[in-house]
């Protein structure tokens, strides 16, 4: 079993920047591809990064490819999310996810992850 703890979400002004970290516990985390997902009010949940369990791949969308960075750190349980030039558009509650089979490539599907965070709130204002 894993936990996943979301952290670093706040209001930020428009070009600004954040860092979302998630930690997890449970034996299985360096094992394991982890993803962030997003939420805004009305709209359905959707991918913005993903990496494995190595950090030797990563996926992220493309509307957000140059402005954000996943990145993780095995030896303290931890994927990250640095998020620059931020703008309106990315206010949602951000969601940290675990794949629970070891070793696999990083998802962009929801359905591929087990394990989730509570979320984040990023609020962007102009």
């Amino acid at each position: 079993q894993v936990q996943l703890v979301e952290s670093g979400g706040g209001l930020v002004m428009a070009g600004g920047s954040l860092r979302l970290s998630c930690v997890g516990t449970g034996r299985t985390f360096d094992s394991a591809a982890m993803g962030w997902f997003r939420q805004a009010p009305g709209k359905e949940r959707e991918f913005v990064a993903a990496i494995n369990w190595n950090a030797g791949i990563t996926n992220v969308v493309n509307f957000v490819k140059g402005r954000f960075t996943i990145s993780r750190d095995n030896a303290k349980n931890t994927v990250y999310l640095e998020m620059n030039s931020l703008n309106t558009e990315d206010t949602a509650v951000y969601y940290c996810a675990g794949d629970s089979s070891p070793y696999r490539d990083p998802s962009s599907k929801y359905y591929d992850y087990t394990y989730w965070g509570q979320g984040t709130q990023v609020t962007v204002s102009s």
